[in-house]
Parts: structure tokens; C-alpha cells; sequence
């Protein structure tokens, strides 16, 4: 079974944004509480994905490489709207970390993610991470999707 261990922080700073950024756009084509089903499009490669519901920071997670013909038809008939983003991929201290810039009606939020062995890895903070926020399913990119973040009264704040 595939296992996914992540932890998600808020960015602060630029200091991120020296890497490249490369467009995503995902969408969901089922946000049950239990799983959630994922086509994701990046350049000129798409996936089908299938996560577990969290206990933790853990959850199963399942990705297949589909044609990206198949993954633009399956975004036209996903649960609510795409969600937009670039990803930077950032090495520190040993760690890769992925670091999102949500574009659209998520505008304004950028979170940064790093996969671990385990829960309880150890791992070095970069100086441009902020406040975790794994516990938090708003922040989950199927959240997203439906309660963007532009409807959030932080976001509304820094408006």
C-alpha cells in the first residue's frame, strides 16, 4: 500500500522564490471525508490520484500517469472548480520541500509541504516557513476547490 507522510506550513518571505515555477492545475472528482480522487495536469504529464483519509499526518495515497488528453476531459467533469498553482521545489538542509503559490480565488496563499519517513522525522526549518498548518483541512487543495480562499476572513483582512 502507498503511504504518504507530509507536514504543511504557511510561507512568509520571498526567500523561496529563486526556484522554478511550474504550473499545476488539479481537480477533484470525489472530497469524500474517507477519500478523495484527484486528476492533476502538469506541462505535459497528468496523473490520477487516490488519498486515504488522514490519521495524523498519514494517509494511503495512490498515483497512476494517465495521457493528458484523459486528464483534461476528467477536469471538466470534476467536483467543483480547478485549483490553480506553480510549485517550487526547494532543497534544504537534505529535505526537498514544495513550496505553492495558489493562484485565482486562492490568490494570496502560499503553503509549503515536505514529505517524511515518518511523523516524527526531524527535519530543519527553512527561514521562510511559518505556522503549520497539517491539522488544518482548510488548507488541503480539495478544501480549496470548494471553500477557496478568497472566502476566508484572513484573506478578506489582507485585502
Amino acid at each position: 500500500m502507498g503511504i504518504e507522510i507530509e507536514r504543511k506550513f504557511l510561507v512568509v518571505g520571498d526567500g523561496w522564490r529563486a526556484a522554478p515555477a511550474v504550473p499545476y492545475a488539479q481537480g477533484y472528482l470525489n472530497r469524500d471525508k474517507l477519500r478523495t480522487v484527484r486528476v492533476r495536469v502538469v506541462r505535459d504529464q497528468a496523473w490520477l490520484t487516490i488519498k486515504g483519509v488522514s490519521v495524523g499526518a498519514t494517509r494511503a495515497e495512490f498515483e497512476y500517469p494517465i495521457p493528458v488528453a484523459d486528464a483534461e476531459q476528467l477536469l471538466a467533469l470534476c467536483d467543483g472548480p480547478v485549483v490553480r498553482k506553480t510549485r517550487r521545489v526547494i532543497e534544504h538542509a537534505g529535505a526537498k520541500w514544495e513550496v505553492d503559490e495558489f493562484q485565482g480565488d486562492n490568490a494570496g496563499l502560499v503553503v509549503a509541504e515536505i514529505e517524511l519517513p515518518s511523523e516524527d522525522a526531524a527535519f530543519e526549518r527553512p527561514g521562510w516557513l511559518g505556522a503549520e498548518v497539517t491539522h488544518d483541512a482548510r488548507y488541503f487543495n480539495s478544501s480549496l476547490a470548494t471553500a477557496p480562499y478568497c472566502t476566508w476572513p484572513e484573506a478578506r483582512a489582507r485585502a
